[in-house]
């Protein structure tokens, strides 16, 4: 199986790249340098050249913060190139599979967002990646949307490597425990794309819409921080000594995030059979990783 993948330098692309032929499927790798998405003559170029069974967008422009002063290139990536993605894939009659993020929820339920739970997202870089979704559905029939969360992973940035990273440095942390989500380990996630992939290409046929793929774990930053520190203890020296909970409002951020961003992901389970596993033993995982 032939898949072509965008943004293969972000954490997932990086491991589909890695994973991939370990599968059974030959990856078509590009960065944003080799591929622009949002440039609508190139993307139709290299899909038509390459002829792949199934493309996985990957690409996106993820800066929350910086998305608020840089919105013109937000929402290029976010919402132009998907819709670019999209109708070349049509015309070349290709499915894609596109990455989307917790983001396009305000934040305010009081329990798991379901794939129909109406979208509000809060700053510019939860409505370019809404708008992107709208264009993906607008554009083509068979596609995958796969809203994810708290991605972090052995390669690229992430908050577990700035945790770890600040657990050296710091004998004291002060981390936000009223914002809620599902943290995500992009080796995990990576297989389950490519497991959708395989269901598609083997003649998988009622599977197409929205789906909610993350880990298994709902906890607040400051949970999830902590579990870091303990795991990483079990492994070398730890300075940190006190991580100290504190509000949203005492960490304020140039864009909004949502404070409960929990998914429910019983559709993805129900139809790919794909459940990503609990938040330690993805960071068991994480930690094997980076021994290696």
């Amino acid at each position: 199986m032939k898949i072509l993948v965008t943004g293969i330098n972000g954490q997932v692309g990086w491991e589909l790249l890695r994973k991939g032929p370990l599968h059974g499927c030959r990856i078509i790798s590009f960065d944003r340098n080799a591929l622009d998405i949002t440039d609508s003559q190139a993307v139709s170029r290299e899909i038509q050249n390459n002829s792949p069974d199934l493309v996985i967008n990957c690409g996106a422009y993820t800066a929350v913060d910086k998305a608020e002063a840089e919105t013109e290139k937000c929402w290029s990536v976010n919402r132009d190139g998907p819709a670019w993605l999209a109708a070349s894939c049509a015309r070349e009659h290709i499915p894609l599979i596109h990455l989307s993020t917790d983001y396009v929820f305000n934040g305010q339920a009081s329990k798991p967002y379901t794939e129909t739970s109406p979208t509000d997202p809060l700053g510019i870089y939860g409505r370019s990646k809404a708008a992107g979704e709208q264009e993906v559905r607008a554009r083509l029939e068979r596609h995958l949307i796969i809203r994810t969360s708290w991605v972090y992973g052995i390669h690229g940035h992430n908050f577990v490597k700035t945790i770890l990273r600040l657990g050296q440095e710091k004998e004291e942390l002060k981390v936000v425990a009223d914002q809620w989500g599902c943290p995500t380990f992009a080796g995990d996630l990576a297989l389950a794309l490519l497991t959708m992939a395989k269901e598609i290409h083997a003649g998988q046929s009622n599977c197409w819409g929205t789906y909610h793929c993350c880990g298994a774990t709902a906890v607040s930053w400051h949970e999830f921080a902590t579990l870091i520190l303990d795991l990483a203890r079990k492994i070398h020296p730890v300075k940190v000594r006190n991580i100290i909970a504190i509000t949203s409002e005492e960490f304020p951020t140039i864009a909004p995030r949502p404070k409960y961003s929990v998914l429910d992901c019983q559709k993805v389970y129900s139809v790919f059979g794909i459940q990503l596993p609990d938040l330690f033993s993805s960071l068991e995982a994480f930690f094997a990783e980076q021994e290696k």
